[in-house]
């Protein structure tokens, strides 16, 4: 078989049918890292470093990985440079994602076949450099191109939303919302958080240095991100805090957080107390909650002094008790607030998907991050649907923190899908129509209707 070619990731007629029939749905997309101001200024880019590359921290890992000096991958190096080093190490990428994804968009937004390496590292640079002048690769066109509907952003509740608001107004045939992450009010055990209440209280207009002002900062934001169009919540979670704390034991946290240092067992208390009042602003206005379950992120400490937090030194935590740490948050959450769950181990899918199937308001999302391949997704997909329903699966979020991969995931998805579900019709355990039936509504009428329908 070719290299992407039409079968890619599809291995009999029946999968090749499937996805035709959904590869060229438009994109509901309730999870990504988009830069809404990128998209609303619509200047583009001026190499192939910037659109692949400058912001994406998949890439650095892989680069690291084949010992690339950090110089050339987020350094002083020139955005050419990076590329050529890039290109000189892409024929050691294969068999991750990353490979194929970016590949991808080099075939369906540019029009290159050539494949990445070093012989071809100028030929590539040379002609996406001129490419990109011309007004089709200008970020709105490129959404457009991709089919994007409907796309949520990862925003900071201390965010004035301004390019939210302005592309609201100008952009036409695209909905770009805002999410509300509020992990950062969460984390009493930073250096930064007392400067956090600060811009909190400047933002709202309310004093967030007082533990109920606090609260009422956060609700007025959660009020102001729905008056913009909000569908859900966001939340990284490294424990499984869903233990019922009271507001009396949050107060005396918070309030000891502001003269010391706290333990360990308070700021995950506070966690904890915290995602319920979080539930319960979602459940008033109908808000989805996803929470990404098992990220210790910045472990890598070198990466962290010198980078900051996104710059690739995350892992997977790998030893959550998801089931009893949830279970009372589950249950005081029964049949209101609709919660989407999101596990970076592959081994909690048993735990999660099960969970599912107990609570009619608990839905498992598309297979994230370290899952996010061919490989996860097929593992994922075929577990759901002997364990749980594929079809109350909350849909595919690209997660991308690039615009030109928003495409190149989506589309790798669709072809996973079609895979799994097709291969079930060619051994007889489900009819065609059924079949074609299920993987549109996943691709899209699922997610637009879970996450969208009231907006």
């Amino acid at each position: 078989m070719q290299f992407l070619s039409e079968k890619y990731l599809l291995g009999n007629k029946t999968a090749m049918r499937l996805y035709e029939t959904v590869k060229d749905l438009p994109i509901v997309d309730a999870h990504n890292h988009g830069d809404v101001k990128e998209i609303v200024e619509n200047k583009g880019w001026n190499d192939i470093w910037e659109v692949e590359a400058a912001t994406d921290h998949y890439v650095w890992e892989l680069m690291r990985r084949r010992r690339i000096p950090e110089d050339k991958i987020t350094g002083n190096a020139t955005n050419y440079e990076k590329w050529l080093a890039l290109s000189e190490v892409f024929p050691k990428l294969v068999g991750n994602p990353t490979y194929e994804w970016i590949h991808l968009d080099l075939r369906r937004r540019f029009g290159i076949d050539e494949v990445i390496s070093k012989e071809t590292a100028n030929s590539i640079w040379s002609k996406t450099k001129q490419l990109l002048k011309e007004q089709k690769m200008k970020p709105q066109e490129l959404l457009k191109q991709m089919n994007v509907e409907v796309m949520c952003t990862t925003d900071d509740p201390t965010s004035d939303l301004y390019y939210h608001r302005v592309a609201r107004e100008t952009i036409e045939g695209i909905r770009i919302l805002p999410t509300w992450r509020p992990d950062r009010a969460c984390r009493l055990d930073r250096k930064d958080w007392k400067d956090y209440l600060t811009k909190l209280s400047e933002v709202s207009k309310i004093d967030a240095t007082k533990f109920n002002g606090f609260l009422d900062a956060l609700k007025k934001t959660h009020d102001y991100f729905d008056q913009l169009g909000c569908v859900c919540s966001d939340h990284a979670l490294l424990y499984a805090t869903g233990k019922s704390i009271t507001q009396q034991r949050a107060e005396q946290i918070f309030n000891r957080a502001l003269v010391q240092e706290i333990s360990a067992q308070d700021l995950f208390d506070f966690q904890c107390f915290m995602l319920y009042v979080f539930a319960e602003m979602n459940y008033e206005k109908n808000w989805k909650m996803q929470l990404h379950i098992g990220a210790l992120r910045d472990y890598r400490d070198k990466l962290f002094d010198q980078l900051g937090p996104d710059s690739g030194g995350d892992i997977s935590a790998g030893y959550i008790d998801i089931a009893t740490g949830m279970r009372d948050f589950f249950n005081a959450f029964d049949g209101k607030t609709e919660i989407v769950l999101y596990c970076l181990d592959m081994t909690y899918l048993s735990v999660i998907a099960t969970i599912a199937r107990a609570f009619e308001n608990v839905f498992l999302g598309a297979p994230w991050w370290f899952n996010d391949s061919p490989f996860g997704m097929q593992l994922q997909l075929q577990y759901i649907a002997s364990v749980d329903l594929l079809s109350n699966l909350a849909g595919m979020v690209t997660d991308s923190r690039k615009l030109m991969s928003y495409g190149s995931r989506t589309e790798m998805f669709r072809r996973v899908l079609a895979n799994v579900v097709g291969e079930m019709v060619e051994k007889g355990q489900v009819p065609l129509r059924e079949a074609m039936e299920l993987c549109v509504e996943i691709s899209y009428t699922r997610p637009k209707e879970f996450f969208f329908a009231q907006r």
